[in-house]
């Protein structure tokens, strides 16, 4: 299994940024999949998750109304929109993905919000 996430960078307050993560190694289309969150110094953080055929979202109240997750399975990929970003939304963001019973992460994608 391998997840490699891209379309991070830095942006200012109120911008927006989409993030990509393509994934091999499995079934991409039979699973769910979800996008966390770390700040530095804190603990990594469940931003949103999708439903294998994309009909279901949920988000973290954090994100909700800013931030979408879709996913095209033709391509392997899932992506998360950001728009109206804030300082607080600065992090490294992490596809993940369970397969088997094991958990998967991607080397992750700084996001920056500042000015």
């Amino acid at each position: 299994v391998q997840l490699v996430e891209s379309g991070g960078g830095l942006v200012q307050p109120g911008g927006s940024l989409r993030l990509s993560c393509v994934a091999s190694g499995f079934t991409f289309s039979s699973r769910g999949m979800s996008w966390y969150r770390q700040a530095l110094g804190k603990e990594r953080e469940l931003v949103g998750t999708i439903t294998s055929a994309g009909g279901v979202t949920n988000y973290a109240d954090s994100v909700k109304g800013r931030f979408t997750i879709s996913r095209d399975n033709a391509k392997n990929t899932v992506y998360l929109q950001m728009n109206s970003l804030k300082p607080e939304d600065t992090a490294v963001y992490f596809c993940h993905a369970r397969v088997q019973l094991r958990n998967y992460w991607g080397q992750g994608t700084q996001v920056t919000v500042s000015s």
